[in-house]
């Protein structure tokens, strides 16, 4: 590379993912086929409107990338439908917004205090500012998901859309009972599945596809691939609620408020890297992978609990979990800036009722997803287990401890194939 400065950026930052260990939920690593066909010169295309239909000329190659991309998905996931091109999954959830409501009309999603997402109404967010959001919130003893005050709320409410989906919920998610809700209100229901999305993928969660009207996802969690948004049906019918005389399809509406409704050119190096990322996730290896990301989650949560560090809800699920640290008598914003001295990575992150502030927190977020790519299992789980408790209460042992954590990260790969 001619720019030095860029170079010597990258190395540094290549560098610091090799030598930290990686807990934050939401990262992970991409194989080097994803590295290229991100890198590619597929960059250098534009190519807006649906593969096949451009407005274009030269999107001959793209067209064909862009359409196995699709079909990738749709195998994936067991759906009939796919929309590739959302550039992240906040832009995914805009464009389903768009094309399924007026401005003005109630979505109703999980707090963002209690574990929701920015873009499922919160009112610092596009999704909250054009559509009047409300939330449903955890049930304060069990800390899990409460359907029957969902529907309490919905009842009230009277939601066009409800969004069952989270950034920092360790449970799985009953989609058939939040699908009688929303018919029950003649809401539609969006499945944001963002974080679970490999998990699902790999069948070992709960499948919302034939429950919720649309699913959307990220790319770059747990089903390991490139930044980017994801838009899916199972099951393309009309609108089910639109009073007009000239009701169309989910997908054609879908379509439309992705290009042009709230993007232009679509990034077809980045679909590119999808379209490997979905192969990757139809390989039995890649089941292997995302059963051990469960298994590490497990594992990681029950040593710290062994620890006597409180784990929300008792425990996970899925790849993440949080971690209550009001008995050890420390914040989020402490806890992290602790354990990145020693070169694990995590995020501070609000607890269900929480009474610190979004910057202080009194938890931190953690996930396995990152370190299961490299290689990591649940011995290892127990050895981080340990650095963790260690860094949380002796601060004196940072420097020994760091050069344990860079030792240990040494004989790990950033992308593990087995």
């Amino acid at each position: 590379m001619h720019d030095k400065t860029i170079s010597r950026l990258i190395a540094q930052e290549q560098k610091r993912q090799k030598q930290e260990l990686n807990l934050i939920a939401s990262e992970n690593y991409v194989s080097n086929d994803v590295l290229l066909a991100a890198g590619s010169v597929l960059t250098n295309k534009y190519a807006e409107g649906k593969p096949f239909k451009r407005y274009y000329a030269g999107c001959e190659v793209v067209d064909e990338v862009e359409a196995l991309a699709i079909e990738r998905a749709k195998k994936l996931f067991g759906a009939t439908w796919a929309n590739v091109q959302p550039h992240s999954g906040t832009q995914a959830n805009l464009a389903v917004y768009q094309a399924l409501l007026a401005p003005g009309d109630t979505i109703l999603g999980l707090d963002l205090k209690h574990g929701g997402h920015l873009s499922h109404g919160f009112s610092a967010n596009a999704s909250g500012k054009s559509y009047h959001g409300v939330a449903y919130q955890l049930n304060p003893k069990t800390e899990l998901l409460d359907y029957a005050a969902i529907r309490r709320i919905a009842k009230k409410e009277k939601p066009k859309l409800i969004v069952c989906g989270a950034s920092a919920y360790s449970r799985d998610w009953d989609y058939q009972a939040l699908r009688k809700i929303a018919d029950e209100v003649k809401a539609l229901l969006l499945a944001d599945i963002a974080h679970p999305a490999g998990l699902i993928a790999a069948k070992l969660l709960n499948d919302p596809f034939d429950h919720a009207h649309v699913v959307t996802t990220t790319t770059h969690k747990t089903l390991r691939g490139p930044r980017g948004g994801l838009i899916m049906l199972r099951h393309d019918i009309n609108h089910p609620y639109d009073k007009t005389k000239n009701k169309k399809k989910l997908s054609e509406l879908i379509d439309s408020a992705v290009f042009p409704g709230t993007q232009g050119g679509p990034l077809e190096h980045v679909i590119a890297a999808k379209a490997i990322c979905f192969a990757e996730a139809l390989t039995p290896a890649y089941k292997r992978y995302a059963k051990q990301v469960i298994r590490n989650a497990k594992t990681l949560a029950k040593h710290l609990s062994g620890f006597g560090f409180r784990i929300v809800s008792g425990g996970t699920d899925n790849h993440s979990f949080l971690v209550d640290l009001t008995s050890k008598g420390i914040t989020g914003a402490e806890a992290q800036q602790r354990l990145s001295d020693i070169g694990i990575t995590v995020n501070k992150n609000l607890l269900p009722f929480d009474t610190q502030s979004s910057t202080i927190t009194s938890g931190i977020r953690l996930g396995t997803a990152a370190t299961t790519t490299r290689g990591m299992d649940e011995k290892d789980m127990k050895k981080i287990a340990e650095w963790i408790a260690q860094t949380l209460t002796d601060t004196k042992q940072t420097k020994t401890l760091a050069r344990e954590v860079e030792k240990f990260t040494n004989d790990f790969p950033l992308f593990n194939k087995k």
